[in-house]
């Protein structure tokens, strides 16, 4: 029952954020246009519920082709691939709000796992069955681990709160989450990268095993 007010409060949220928060969304995209060339809208490859691939929305703040330069996917103080603009959205979590649109379309949810990338900190193929409980619900804009570390917390820990979370789901929990975020967006709390320590499983699932996984990921939705 709360899964699906869960996606309704969703629809609801995200609607009603970009329609208050269009003037915001577009000033940020007129000074990212002026400032550096390249798209508004940054696209990635991540992973999502069932370990499904999908296409997370964020406002660039890097120059364009970053993530394959300098220090990869980790940005920390100084980096020289960040914008000017960029380091105001960083800082603010503005960059996240086209996130806002993920949410519409089904892939995310407000409060869940953040969805890594296909391949950081590992392919979803090299999850032990145990860390593939993370993907079993949305991945969220923000979640447990955000709360609990943020940027602070290593990858084989971050894995584990969230399917602590997984197996916790409630409404209480998505309250806390959700009001403990806006304290550290607003503190900038835990906002950088400081390591990016990922000790892969010792257990690595067979590609038969992951397709069994998202078959019964996909059965749950």
């Amino acid at each position: 029952m709360y899964r699906f007010f869960k996606r309704a409060f969703d629809i609801f949220v995200s609607f009603t954020g970009l329609v208050i928060l269009s003037w915001l969304l577009l000033i940020t995209a007129i000074a990212i246009k002026i400032e550096s060339k390249g798209p508004i809208i940054f696209k990635q490859d991540r992973l999502g519920k069932g370990g499904k691939v999908f296409k997370i929305y964020k406002f660039r703040s890097m120059c364009v082709g970053a993530e394959h330069t300098g220090s990869g996917v980790y940005s920390g103080k100084g980096d020289a691939r960040v914008t000017k603009i960029g380091k105001i959205i960083r800082a603010t979590s503005i960059d996240e709000l086209p996130q806002l649109l993920n949410i519409l379309k089904g892939d995310m949810s407000l409060i869940g796992p953040r969805p890594p990338l296909t391949y950081h900190p590992w392919p979803v193929e090299e999850y032990t069955e145990e860390q593939f409980r993370m993907f079993n619900v949305r991945p969220g804009v923000t979640g447990w681990a955000q709360i609990n570390g943020r940027k602070d917390v290593e990858w084989n820990k971050r894995i584990e709160l969230n399917c602590w979370y997984t197996e916790n789901i409630s409404f209480l929990l998505d309250f806390k989450i959700f009001f403990i975020s806006i304290f550290k967006v607003f503190t900038n709390a835990d906002n950088e990268n400081t390591k990016e320590t990922a000790v892969k499983p010792t257990a690595t699932a067979t590609p038969a095993e992951c397709t069994a996984k998202k078959e019964v990921a996909a059965q749950e939705r």
